[in-house]
């Protein structure tokens, strides 16, 4: 196991600058033809914000319950936070499936480290989440919140998060060249991920025989945390953080052996 992680890292460092070219090409395809470029990258963020404060915090009144004195704004920026991470994983989970079957020619290539088409997508999507957390952040301070130094400590959650994406991306792209109706399954899966997030309640809210359960999904312990060190003046768990590393290096590790082992059958189906 040591020696394929060794030669995974190797491949993508004598390929970074390829995977550099294929990231950037991600991140320019989603503005490609518009008139604002990337701007909409920081735009859409910002009416999709404003859209959260008026549906869930002035129609439907969401309070998490943590901060004294929690407004519908207070609450808007812990949804929009727990959105943007929450957007990484779904994003991945429903473009994975298609992207070696959508790449027949690099696929017929054998020397081209397809690898490196999953992780593009990871990054892409990765970037988009940092300007929603970056923008997140800058606004913190004009509502109940207040940034401490603890918001330093943010990287310790991108890290993992791009863990989970990267092995869900190797596996699912991979199992998806064989099961083209895996599509359909992962649709509901994203769904169901949501709602077992936390993304739009208070994990103290859940029952505690579903709590013995959910305390384990890492994307929920991941926005939990992110939540308390930018939002609500709080520090990490390094007990949640070791249990979230652990969960993401098993999905990473599990989804590249998955990815490695049905890698050599790709042409013969594509």
């Amino acid at each position: 196991m040591q020696d394929k992680s060794t030669n995974i890292i190797k491949l993508l460092y004598r390929h970074r600058e390829l995977i550099y070219q294929f990231t950037k090409r991600e991140i320019e395809l989603r503005h490609k033809g518009n008139r604002l470029g990337h701007v909409w990258s920081l735009l859409t963020p910002l009416l999709m914000l404003g859209l959260y404060f008026f549906v869930f915090g002035i129609i439907f009144g969401g309070k998490f319950g943590v901060l004294p004195k929690e407004t519908f704004f207070d609450f808007t920026l812990a949804l929009f936070l727990g959105l943007s991470f929450f957007n990484v994983i779904s994003e991945i989970i429903s473009i994975a499936p298609s992207l070696i079957i959508s790449q027949p020619n690099f696929v017929k290539k054998v020397v081209f480290p397809l690898e490196i088409i999953p992780l593009s997508k990871v990054i892409a999507s990765l970037y988009q989440s940092l300007l929603n957390i970056i923008i997140c952040i800058i606004i913190t301070p004009f509502s109940h919140g207040a940034l401490t130094i603890h918001t330093l400590e943010l990287p310790v959650l991108i890290l993992p998060l791009g863990f989970i994406a990267l092995g869900l991306s190797w596996a699912l792209s991979s199992i998806g060249v064989f099961i083209r109706d895996i599509n359909h399954i992962t649709a509901f899966a994203s769904t169901a991920l949501m709602y077992a997030s936390a993304i739009v309640y208070s994990p103290t809210k859940i029952p505690l025989n579903i709590w013995s359960i959910l305390k384990y999904n890492p994307l929920l312990r991941l926005i939990d945390q992110a939540r308390y060190i930018i939002l609500w003046r709080g520090s990490l768990d390094f007990g949640i953080i070791a249990m979230i590393y652990i969960i993401s290096l098993i999905t990473l590790i599990l989804g590249y052996f998955i990815f490695k082992i049905l890698r050599p059958y790709f042409a013969e189906v594509v």
